[in-house]
């Protein structure tokens, strides 16, 4: 018995060793935490429990079989993030440069199966060189696995990728298929195909950050949903987000206690809305101002700015926000403001999140570069996923709601539970200035009538009052109370219960 301990005890020591001091020490000198470190800040102190510590990969070529350590570069298991069960994988830079073998990958989706069953969230702290090359298509295998296990837990439990090193080739594929994506700045990429490849193909010369840093995927491609400072910052905002979200699609996420009463009244949001309806303003504003303390989780802060994404509480329950953003393009609905907006719709009808909207719209884009990739096709993801949605909806608009863009956020005709306006609020087929060009054409050159009609048009459509004799808008409330009136939407519709149609699934406009 003591004999069998002792080797217990050395496999222990070994596994927890890694690749070794040399390269422990390698990792600390680039700024990065050790795969074992990362997931000790992550989970609350002594919560991990570690599976398959003494699993070795099975490789015999090019002198691999003398070449095995305890764990096999990936570290896995389950925890808990404040009392909350998660399980986690976290891959070990300094053991075979993190690359995936066929045990590797079996190990993740081990955990990733067992999450599935338990509903458990799914963390992957992500460090990898690739695949490993020794083992051929084996590894490929794996890789598909894993990916074929990222479906499957698709909207059953949230999947969240914190990319902490190299990802790359067949790597990215996995992330790309969870619901969010951290980074870290100056340490982490990702990218199917190297600088390298990418010189010997185009001719392009370009840096691993350029192509594939944590800035290029969080302002440029979209790809990424957070570019965080460094190893400790990132896992502590993970840590912080995942009090956001629920732990599966059959429970609702945590309510956080408050002493931010509902009904507490903003006058400041009187004077939000500038008197010219050309002037923007932050809508980053009403959003904290009517949050509970303030605090609101932005995902994709710097990707497609003109809608505004993240997490909220109200009375202490998990509310997500869509908002227009008039500071930027003036809020107008693009073809990357789209697709954020949808994909984050999705994610929160998936999960069972209520949904409120903001509203600020003039409308979609306009351009040739704009039509030329795809604004159609794009803009209708969004107008899909809300009118697929069915968590609770209430829906606020501030001031502009014009064409399409009107219908295409969250309106009562997509089956918005509750529909507000502010007194300024203007809901139209087009601004008052368009319109009246169009349908007084014939009168353009007269200035004084056409500034007559425009301000005919503006009194008649350019005001919440039409919609509200219709139906369209449940009520015109005054700013201040916002807070108020959203909360008691949301506290109304607390157990909404509504189904689509049975079907294998959508077809949404890819």
């Amino acid at each position: 018995m003591q004999d069998i301990i002792q080797q217990l005890a050395q496999k222990r020591r070994a596994a927890q060793l890694g690749g070794g001091e040399k390269r422990i020490q390698a990792q600390h000198a680039k700024g990065k935490l050790t795969a074992r470190e990362r997931i000790e800040l992550l989970l609350d102190e002594g919560s991990f429990e570690e599976w398959d510590m003494f699993v070795e990969h099975r490789c015999t070529d090019f002198g691999m079989a003398e070449q095995k350590i305890p764990g096999d570069g990936v570290v896995t298991g389950y925890g808990t993030i404040n009392g909350r069960l998660v399980f986690v994988f976290s891959q070990d830079f300094t053991v075979f440069g993190g690359s995936l073998s066929e045990t590797h990958a079996e190990k993740i989706c081990k955990v990733m199966e067992q999450a599935m069953k338990v509903g458990a969230p799914v963390i992957g702290l992500n460090d990898s060189g690739g695949a490993r090359i020794q083992e051929g298509v084996a590894s490929l295998g794996g890789y598909a696995d894993v990916f074929q296990k990222n479906v499957l837990a698709s909207g059953v439990v949230p999947q969240i990728s914190v990319i902490m090193g190299p990802c790359a080739g067949g790597a990215v594929y996995s992330p790309a298929m969870t619901d969010f994506i951290f980074m870290v700045q100056d340490s982490s990429y990702m990218f199917v195909t190297g600088p390298d490849v990418v010189k010997t193909v185009t001719h392009e010369v370009v840096t691993a950050e350029e192509l594939g840093g944590a800035m290029t995927h969080t302002t440029k491609s979209g790809v990424a949903d957070l570019a965080i400072e460094n190893d400790v910052e990132a896992l502590l905002t993970t840590r912080r987000f995942f009090n956001f979200l629920p732990a599966n699609n059959r429970e609702k996420a945590p309510v956080w206690p408050t002493d931010d009463p509902a009904n507490r009244v903003e006058s400041s949001l009187d004077s939000l809305v500038p008197d010219d309806p050309a002037k923007p303003y932050d809508i980053r504003e009403l959003i904290l101002k009517v949050a509970d303390e303030s605090d609101f989780f932005e995902i994709q802060p710097g990707y497609a700015q003109n809608i505004v994404v993240g997490f909220i509480r109200l009375e202490g329950h998990v509310v997500g926000v869509i908002a227009n953003q008039p500071m930027v393009l003036a809020g107008c609905l693009d073809i990357d403001s789209s697709k954020k907006g949808g994909r984050f719709v999705r994610f929160c009808d998936a999960f069972n999140i209520p949904i409120l909207t903001l509203v600020d719209v003039p409308g979609f884009m306009p351009g040739t570069s704009q039509e030329y990739g795809g604004i159609i096709k794009h803009g209708a993801k969004l107008l899909y996923a809300y009118a697929e949605a069915t968590v609770p909806k209430v829906t606020l608009i501030t001031r502009k709601a014009y064409g399409g863009a009107y219908d295409v956020m969250a309106s009562k005709h997509l089956r918005g539970d509750v529909n507000l306006a502010w007194p300024s609020a203007e809901i139209a087929v087009m601004g008052s200035k368009g319109a009246v060009e169009i349908i007084f054409r014939k009168d353009l050159g007269d200035t004084d009538k056409i500034a007559d009609r425009t301000e005919e048009y503006r009194q008649k459509f350019a005001n919440p009052f039409i919609a509200g004799n219709r139906g369209f808008i449940d009520d015109v409330i005054m700013p201040r109370d916002t807070r108020v009136r959203v909360c008691r939407s949301f506290a109304m519709l607390r157990e909404k219960k509504l189904e689509n149609p049975w079907r294998k699934h959508g077809n949404i406009p890819l």
